[in-house]
């Protein structure tokens, strides 16, 4: 498969006019170096770049490519062409699906996955999206359960509304289709010009990772990816590793236990929680909400109402830069007889806490290593689901207080962000 690196940036914001963007360094490399090497570890070596201000200086560096294993060919725009111009120039060179990959984006996700998702899905355009710490200035993506993308939503968008926090992380794969709604000639940007109005005609999927993928388009976020880098850290996040999860129960961790909560108005978070998600987002421990909600089953809540609820609780979080990796939930609830129930969902099932099946999904889902993460709770049910799959159990006064029942976790803290505080000096 053919690789396609959006290299003509300029970098203004980072401060210098003497390189450009994809060749400013990181730990010694250049960031277009970087990118490279990842995808020929992937066996991508068919490289085009596309380049612009300063081409000469990125060609003069990499040639053909040889030094590096790989073939390299450039595309040099006359003038700037948004993220979509230089791609229909070369249109003919596309007869089969291809990567396209924004040159100001330091990333190392396993590619395979990637590609045996966009085939599994029969997919003509597959996007890479993950949540971020700032979703409120980004640009949105809303799915189907089948990762199918239904919306894209502006960051000029209407912010009375709550959405969930999947951002557009500029890594795509494209079948030719795509080509045909790109105009020859014309500056235009995939994510304002193109994707907003295609996704009703062409198979979009989105393939959600919560592997390393940031952009260095400012000072700050340049030193924070070197950081990253010389540390290791962007490699260990790819999945082809083991991770290590902190597990977190909803109603009475996060947010004000209110019993069943119904409605996205009566969703509260608890103090100090932001503080805590952000002290965990700051490690190399996902942060995964597992919880149960029976409301579902009961009738007194749809998928469609949990869904806005969990907006709001990804929303309020990302207002101060925090951010959950991946929410899982349980619809069902074991006892029937209550008044308006949905038998559907009214089921003894694997996911109930303390049954161990949403965290058996995390797990599949992102390679996690059970024997270093962390379960944090305020019952029995949380506590207990951690113990019957070896997670270290923590729990919280705040909400039940573990209070309930023989429950009895291996620690216990006045509230999340000290147990969080445990977690992240341990």
């Amino acid at each position: 498969m053919k690789a396609i690196i959006l290299a003509g940036g300029k970098g203004t914001r980072l401060g210098s006019k003497d390189v450009p963007k994809p060749m400013r360094l990181i730990g010694g490399k250049s960031l277009l170096e970087i990118q490279i090497n990842i995808l020929k570890k992937y066996d991508i070596c068919d490289i085009v770049l596309i380049t612009g201000y300063m081409s000469s200086y990125i060609e003069n560096y990499f040639g053909d490519g040889s030094n590096l294993g790989v073939n390299i060919s450039y595309f040099i725009e006359k003038e700037p062409l948004g993220t979509t111009g230089g791609i229909k120039a070369i249109e003919k060179q596309l007869r089969e699906d291809f990567f396209v990959i924004y040159g100001d984006v330091i990333f190392d996700i396993d590619l395979d996955n990637l590609k045996k998702f966009h085939a599994e899905k029969n997919s003509e355009c597959t996007l890479v999206l993950h949540p971020n710490d700032h979703p409120d200035d980004s640009d949105l993506v809303e799915i189907d359960s089948n990762n199918r993308i239904i919306n894209f939503y502006p960051k000029y968008r209407n912010k009375n509304n709550y959405y969930r926090n999947l951002v557009n992380a500029a890594i795509y794969i494209f079948s030719p289709s795509i080509l045909q709604y790109i105009e020859s000639g014309k500056k235009s940007d995939f994510g304002k010009d193109i994707f907003p109005f295609i996704f009703d005609k062409l198979k979009m999927f989105g393939y959600i990772t919560a592997e390393y993928i940031k952009d260095i388009g400012t000072p700050y976020r340049l030193q924070k990816v070197t950081e990253d880098y010389l540390s290791g850290k962007i490699e260990r996040m790819n999945m082809i590793n083991k991770r290590k999860a902190v597990f977190l129960d909803r109603d009475g961790v996060i947010n004000v236990e209110k019993n069943i909560i119904c409605r996205s108005d009566d969703f509260e978070l608890l103090p100090l929680v932001v503080e805590a998600i952000k002290l965990i987002n700051d490690t190399e421990y996902l942060v995964v909400v597992v919880t149960n909600q029976p409301g579902i089953a009961k009738n007194m809540c749809s998928i469609g109402e949990l869904q806005i609820i969990h907006n709001k609780m990804e929303y309020l979080l990302g207002k101060m830069n925090a951010k959950i990796d991946a929410i899982y939930y349980c619809p069902h609830h074991p006892d029937i007889g209550f008044k308006e129930e949905n038998r559907k969902y009214k089921i003894k099932c694997s996911c109930r806490k303390p049954e161990p099946g949403m965290i058996l999904q995390a797990v599949k889902d992102f390679n996690i290593d059970l024997n270093s993460s962390f379960i944090i709770g305020d019952s029995y049910r949380d506590i207990e689901c951690g113990k019957r799959i070896g997670l270290t159990t923590i729990g919280v006064k705040t909400g039940y207080g573990c209070m309930d029942n023989d429950c009895n976790p291996d620690h216990i803290f006045d509230n999340l962000l000290d147990a969080a505080n445990f977690i992240c000096n341990s």
